[in-house]
């Protein structure tokens, strides 16, 4: 009789539209394993392809996204090096004045606290890259990668981006950690702007963590045994894939922790997607400049330190209204 009770209860709100007919937000191993075969962007572009959804990024696209500019207003997506250690940041960056007219600046830039572009050649499956990259350990130690690496986005990204900001669509200046953003906040956050993520684009997504750490300080973040970060769940992947987007960028490592699928986004989209990242942009004054104009969509512009075999460059992408 409660099994009955609890069905018709379900179904009731299934025919007022109190409860959402979507699948749980839930995914299990077993089909993040699927994933990887049917969402796959493997050999869409070609065996030897190496640059993976950028190829979205066409002169038409290119097109699309100097018209955005309308008044020559650059914002940058940037934050400034950090040179203090943290629990956020075990390796700040060293800058050395040499001469008054001089100086060495040293970083290892992957991680929670550097703004940086991942490249292809960052994150593996048991030594696998995007488009079934295999390279030999020793060789890449010693000589750099062959394939997938930073250098091949030498002549710079130009397309559209589009922020979507969490915070902002809940009323509050930041999430708090851990919390999990779904799909169904990033289509609200759409019909809120009326804009809509479409092929070629470069997608933002602000938490507000570096508001939360202007506010409260420094705290354990990322993939770290307790860490907690707000971020996309690992649900919102199919949709990634749907929309076709050229580039993912987020104030952190794109991904929500804890998770049962630890870094879950931020690896599919860079393996399996082909989806350059933009981590730790500091989407703070990008934010109130959007707001102020209720413009959600601009020109991008960024360009990486050419390196061969590099995999990932420090960068300051520009948005541009």
């Amino acid at each position: 009789m409660r099994a009955f009770a609890r069905s018709l209860v379900v179904l009731t709100a299934l025919a007022t539209g109190t409860l959402s007919s979507q699948p749980a937000h839930v995914v299990t191993p077993e089909e993040y394993e699927r994933w990887k075969k049917s969402l796959s962007n493997w050999g869409r572009w070609g065996q030897g392809d190496e640059i993976g959804a950028l190829n979205l990024i066409t002169p038409a696209k290119r097109k699309q996204a100097a018209s955005l500019v309308k008044e020559g207003v650059s914002v940058s997506m940037a934050g400034d090096p950090d040179t203090v250690k943290a629990v956020d940041n075990p390796n700040p960056y060293d800058v050395k004045m040499l001469t008054i007219g001089s100086d060495e600046i040293a970083v290892n830039y992957h991680g929670i606290a550097h703004t940086h572009l991942d490249s292809l050649a960052h994150i593996n499956d048991n030594g696998v890259f995007f488009n079934g990259y295999k390279p030999d350990a020793d060789s890449v130690l010693k000589q750099r990668h062959t394939k997938n690496s930073i250098h091949n986005v030498k002549n710079g990204i130009f397309t559209r981006g589009i922020l979507i900001d969490i915070p902002r669509r809940k009323g509050v200046p930041y999430l708090e950690p851990g919390t999990p953003i779904y799909v169904e906040d990033l289509e609200a956050w759409e019909k809120k702007a009326g804009v809509k993520v479409s092929a070629g684009d470069a997608l933002f997504v602000r938490t507000g963590v570096w508001a939360r750490r202007k506010a409260v300080g420094p705290w354990l973040r990322g993939r770290a045994e307790g860490g907690k970060s707000a971020g996309l769940d690992p649900s919102v992947i199919p949709w990634l894939k749907q929309r076709d987007i050229a580039i993912l960028g987020s104030d952190h490592p794109q991904y929500v922790s804890p998770s049962s699928l630890r870094g879950a986004v931020h690896d599919f989209a860079l393996l399996y997607l082909g989806v350059h990242l933009f981590d730790n942009c500091d989407l703070e004054a990008l934010a109130d400049a959007a707001a102020a104009r209720r413009r959600w969509e601009f020109l991008l512009t960024a360009a990486p330190l050419p390196i061969p075999g590099g995999t990932g460059s420090p960068i300051n992408p520009i948005a541009t209204f």
